[in-house]
């Protein structure tokens, strides 16, 4: 069944990507609602909320540091299973959150324990799979996160339409519950540390920071995390709040949406083969870009025609989530030095911490200041961004290959 969707063998990788699925579960059920769980649970205004949780992100940016060489020094393994615990706690304390400043200080917390978590992850994904393989792993565990989300997605539509206080507390008390499922099955997954060769030189931070090609890769990814915020940040409060569509077409555009990548990942990983990495990235900019357009013409039309418009945006800007996601990250994971994974791809996954702190108050901000605005905003970003990534390829080797689907090298462009 996997083969036929594109997906690889998981032969002794079963617990890895069970826990992958615990953890997705929870935090797709909480993702959708996070912006309305604090306008039901506390009396802080939107921009209030989103300067909250922007502040926090911002707070926590220079852990990513840290992280990364912790990553490399204890291995992968170990920063997975300490994050899941520190979410867990995080998520619990929102019970607690009645003000900016508690909301700020719970959501830094839950944002260490993120970085730690998927600060690690990637590099686990790249041990566990062959060059010529990255882009069907990255996929398949993008699909797998998915199915979480998607589970998640359901539940979070029910806590919408019951709407009680005690619905929105159960929804954190589950996402607690799957942190702590998802660390108990990790205990049992291997460590996958690379140590630092004897015979080179000792290297750090200084190493990243001055690999320019790498840094670029990380610019460049910014378009598209600004894209992929919008699911989390944008769309509920855009569907709910301005446009005023039914709240259970919230949960329906992210059901839509994980269920698309659960099924569809690994067949458009297969499509893809053969083309050049960064004309992917680039087209996932203008899938987004079609999607936005949608998303406004949706709230111009009567309720039952814009709900329909609004899932068919969804649809499209699942297909650039499609695209972008796995290349991005193969392209990553290959262009760092195995010994100092743990520090690239702890910057790499800088961007997305950057994007969580910079999107809740910007999109908030922008939706506050007309219903049109946010979208142009990003059509915007997400051009420009598109035409920065078809010249990666000049000065990052591994933006230049071509995907491929298969064990074995991957052809250059």
């Amino acid at each position: 069944m996997l083969e036929r969707l594109g997906f690889p063998a998981v032969g002794d990788h079963r617990r890895f990507v069970t826990a992958i699925v615990c953890d997705t579960v929870g935090s797709g059920l909480f993702m959708p609602i996070t912006l309305l769980y604090f306008l039901a649970m506390t009396d802080l205004s939107l921009v209030q909320i989103g300067s909250a949780l922007s502040l926090s992100a911002l707070a926590t940016l220079p852990a990513a540091f840290v992280i990364g060489g912790m990553v490399d020094r204890f291995g992968p393994r170990r920063m997975m299973l300490v994050g899941n615990l520190v979410q867990a706690v995080g998520m619990l304390a929102y019970l607690w959150a009645d003000s900016l400043l508690t909301v700020a200080l719970w959501t830094a917390l839950l944002n260490l324990g993120r970085q730690g978590f998927w600060g690690s992850f990637g590099n686990v994904v790249t041990a566990i799979s062959a060059p010529g393989e990255r882009e069907l792993w990255f996929g398949f565990l993008q699909a797998v996160r998915n199915l979480g989300y998607s589970v998640g997605g359901v539940l979070a539509g029910v806590a919408l339409q019951v709407g009680t206080d005690l619905a929105y507390q159960v929804v954190v008390v589950v996402n607690a519950i799957t942190f702590v499922l998802a660390w108990a099955l990790l205990l049992d997954v291997p460590d996958h540390r690379v140590p630092h060769p004897d015979d080179a030189p000792l290297e750090g931070w200084g190493t990243v920071l001055r690999d320019g090609p790498y840094l670029r890769l990380v610019l460049g990814q910014f378009g598209f995390v600004a894209g992929m915020m919008v699911l989390n940040f944008a769309l509920p409060v855009y569907v709910a709040e301005t446009i005023d569509l039914p709240g259970w077409v919230v949960g329906a555009i992210f059901t839509l949406n994980t269920v698309m990548v659960g099924l569809g990942q690994g067949l458009v990983v297969r499509r893809m083969t053969g083309q050049v990495r960064a004309r992917m990235m680039s087209l996932a900019q203008v899938v987004f870009v079609l999607s936005y357009v949608l998303f406004v013409l949706a709230g111009w039309l009567p309720v039952w025609l814009g709900v329909l418009v609004m899932l068919a945006g969804a649809a499209i800007y699942t297909f650039g989530e499609l695209a972008g996601g796995p290349v991005f990250s193969a392209t990553a994971a290959e262009a760092a030095p195995d010994h100092l994974r743990g520090r690239y791809l702890g910057l790499f996954q800088l961007s997305w911490a950057i994007g969580g702190a910079v999107t809740p108050v910007a999109f908030t901000w922008l939706l506050a200041h007309g219903a049109t605005t946010l979208w142009w905003v990003l059509g915007v970003v997400a051009v420009v961004s598109g035409a920065y990534l078809q010249r990666l390829p000049r000065v990052l080797p591994a933006a230049g290959l071509r995907v491929t689907d298969r064990a074995g090298k991957p052809g250059a462009a």
